[in-house]
């Protein structure tokens, strides 16, 4: 993948406010140490975890609401 774009990440994700959550909290579980989930030489963080986004590597989990339980 030569660039990744937020339409590449928005096939994935419901919208952008979702994708900007899920793309924060990722890159402070890879600043914590987690492993990346995609192989990245020479990119920044943010643009890891897009690529990982992108791949389908990480997906959102859906809360239930009340009244589904």
């Amino acid at each position: 993948m030569a660039r990744v774009t937020i339409e590449d990440c928005l096939k994935n994700v419901d919208n952008r406010f979702t994708l900007v959550h899920l793309a924060a909290k990722r890159v402070r579980q890879i600043r914590e140490g987690a492993d990346l989930l995609v192989k990245s030489s020479k990119n920044g963080d943010v643009v890891s975890v897009l690529r990982e986004i992108a791949a389908n590597r990480i997906v959102v989990k859906k809360k239930k609401d009340k009244d589904e339980e």
